[in-house]
């Protein structure tokens, strides 16, 4: 077999490689195009690593460097395998941890985690992939945290959109003299008018507490996820700024009452410094 047909062979396989990555990535993209989630992000990358180091093996394959590889690999296997594994222990360990984490599923694209270990917290934020080696997670302050699969496997996963609703307590205070029944209608309404807020007219509005001012008024508001949750509780809080004065509600808050007496205002009036101090005067027993 002459050097150019092999070269030919190698360049033939190398272009077939990169025709199957170039439909893999198009396979998995329409994928997750109608379902994103991280199992199969994870297989984009691996079918994606996998189809390479195939196409690479075989292109070689018949050139006599190649054999020559292949047969001393086979002679020294035990050894060579040995070496191999530990030296890439960590990132075996990071492709072992990434299938665990894609058929468990402890966190999916998009959702909102915490990862915890010793204490102490390393990343927090939304997943935004997964690759054979790692997951990004996209931090609050704009910053990526790209994370190992095995620190993930191995750390306590807080996932705030594990469980399929969410609720969140919402309280408003309004002053005494207020219609109790009325202030209820007003918040029933603006529930029912809020399209997040998963089944409003089963939600129960309670007096929760008095203070110094007012009352308080206490219900859970149920939403589908948490994302849902900061909208609707937003929403409701803004509504609530303008339906309540309409209806006539007040909202209790402290007023700080300046008073100035006629000692201050005459001794204003007669020219002396702001800044002098007063004096008190002391009775005599």
């Amino acid at each position: 077999m002459s050097l150019m047909y092999k070269i030919c062979i190698a360049a033939a396989v190398m272009a077939a490689t990169f025709v199957a990555l170039f439909l893999s990535h198009r396979f998995f993209n329409r994928l997750l195009r109608n379902n994103p989630q991280i199992h199969l992000r994870f297989l984009r990358s691996f079918v994606g690593t996998l189809i390479m180091v195939l196409g690479i093996y075989i292109a070689l394959s018949p050139f006599e460097v190649a054999g020559g590889v292949g047969k001393t690999l086979l002679q020294s296997g035990s050894l060579i395998i040995a070496v191999a594994t530990f030296a890439a222990q960590q990132a075996l360990g990071n492709v072992i941890s990434g299938f665990s984490l894609s058929a468990s599923r402890p966190c999916d694209v998009g959702q909102k985690i915490k990862v915890v270990s010793g204490g102490s917290i390393l990343a927090e934020g939304i997943v935004k992939d997964m690759t054979m080696r790692h997951v990004v997670i996209d931090q609050y302050d704009g910053q990526s945290c790209i994370v190992p699969n095995s620190v993930i496997d191995s750390s306590v996963i807080i996932n705030t959109n594990y469980v399929e609703q969410v609720g969140n307590y919402m309280e408003f205070e309004v002053a005494y003299g207020t219609d109790v029944e009325k202030a209820r209608e007003v918040l029933k309404d603006i529930l029912e008018n809020e399209p997040l807020v998963l089944n409003p007219d089963k939600i129960n509005i309670f007096v929760n507490r008095l203070t110094a001012s007012g009352f308080v008024l206490k219900f859970t508001c149920w939403t589908k996820d948490l994302n849902d949750s900061f909208r609707a509780c937003s929403n409701i809080r803004q509504a609530v700024l303008e339906q309540f004065p309409k209806a006539g509600i007040d909202i209790p808050y402290n007023v700080v009452d300046v008073r100035i007496t006629e000692d201050v205002g005459s001794a204003a009036a007669q020219g002396k410094s702001a800044e002098e101090p007063a004096v008190c005067e002391k009775e005599e027993p």
